[in-house]
C-alpha cells in the first residue's frame, strides 16, 4: 500500500486511522521521529493555526512522511484555489478544508482539488505528486482523483446544519469534527465535553453512517476517544506535537529533583 494513500485505503476497509498533529512544531526531523515510534497511521499538518508552515515545510514534511511510511494530509482554510491544492502537488496525501460554510462551500472545495471530470483543478503534471512528470498525464490524473484524501472539517453552524448533505458530497473521503469550535458555536466555548457539543458530534456520526462516509475527531483523551468509537468514529487526531513536548520537558525535571526541585510548568 502506497503511504500516501494509507488512511483513505484504511477507511475504506471501515478501519481505524490513528493520526499525530505536527502543527506547531513542524519539521520533517519530528515527522520521521513519529513514523520511527510506530502505531500511526498518518500525520496531520497544519497551515489553518500555524501559517508559517510554509508550502516548502509542507512539502519537506510530505516527503519525510512518505519514506517513513506514514500518510500525511493538510489542514487548510477552504479560501481560493491556489492555496487548495498546493499541498497535494507537495505530495501530501491529502486535504481536510476547515471553517466549511455549507455544503455549497463544500462541494467548491471539493472541485478545486480533483481533476475533471469531477473538479476543475489545473492541470500540470511536474510536480512531486506526479513524480516531477515521469508519471504519464493520464495515469496522474485518474491516480490522483482516486487516491487523494479530502476531508471537510464540521465546526461552523452552517456546516452543522448542512452536514447530511455534506456528506453525501460526491468523492468525499471524511467528515472531521472540530470539538473547540463547535462548542463555540453552541455557546459552552472550552466545553468539548457538553451535552450539546455531544449532540452534535452524535448528528454529524448519524449523518455519515447514512451517507457512507468516514468521520474523525480531535478525542481529548481516552474516554473521549472511547466514547466516539462507539459511534463509529474511524479517524482520531491523538496526539500533539507541542503537548509531546512539553510532556518531555515535564518529564525531564521531574527526573532530576535535586537539580530541579519542584519546578513545574
Amino acid at each position: 500500500m502506497a503511504a500516501t494513500a494509507r488512511i483513505k485505503s484504511l477507511l475504506q476497509s471501515g478501519k481505524v486511522a490513528r493520526v499525530f498533529n505536527c502543527g506547531q512544531f513542524l519539521s520533517h526531523k519530528f515527522v520521521e521521529i513519529i513514523g520511527h515510534h510506530g502505531g500511526y497511521d498518518g500525520v496531520f499538518i497544519d497551515q489553518e493555526h500555524a501559517p508559517g508552515n510554509s508550502a516548502m515545510d509542507v512539502e519537506f514534511a510530505a516527503l519525510a512522511a512518505s519514506a517513513s511510511g506514514l500518510d500525511s494530509f493538510v489542514r487548510r482554510p477552504a479560501t481560493d484555489y491556489a492555496s487548495a491544492m498546493a499541498p497535494l502537488e507537495a505530495g501530501a496525501g491529502g486535504v481536510l478544508f476547515s471553517m466549511i460554510r455549507d455544503a455549497d462551500h463544500a462541494e467548491e472545495a471539493m472541485q478545486w482539488v480533483k481533476f475533471r471530470p469531477r473538479g476543475n483543478r489545473g492541470l500540470f503534471g511536474a510536480n512531486r505528486d506526479a513524480r516531477y512528470g515521469l508519471t504519464p498525464v493520464q495515469k496522474y490524473v485518474t491516480k490522483a482523483n482516486t487516491e487523494s484524501l479530502v476531508g471537510m472539517q464540521i465546526e461552523t453552524q452552517g456546516a452543522l446544519d448542512d452536514v447530511g448533505k455534506i456528506a453525501k458530497i460526491a468523492d468525499l473521503d471524511l467528515v472531521f469534527v472540530g470539538p473547540h469550535d463547535l462548542s463555540q458555536v453552541l455557546g459552552v466555548t472550552g466545553e468539548v465535553d457538553h451535552p450539546l457539543v455531544w449532540d452534535a458530534i452524535t448528528k454529524v456520526s448519524a449523518e455519515c453512517k447514512d451517507a457512507g462516509v468516514a468521520w474523525g475527531v480531535v478525542p481529548k483523551d481516552d474516554e473521549y476517544a472511547k466514547r466516539a468509537l462507539d459511534l463509529g468514529c474511524q479517524v482520531f487526531l491523538a496526539g500533539h506535537d507541542f503537548a509531546a513536548i512539553h510532556a518531555g520537558i515535564q518529564q525531564t525535571l521531574q527526573a532530576y529533583p535535586s537539580l530541579f526541585g519542584e519546578t513545574s510548568g
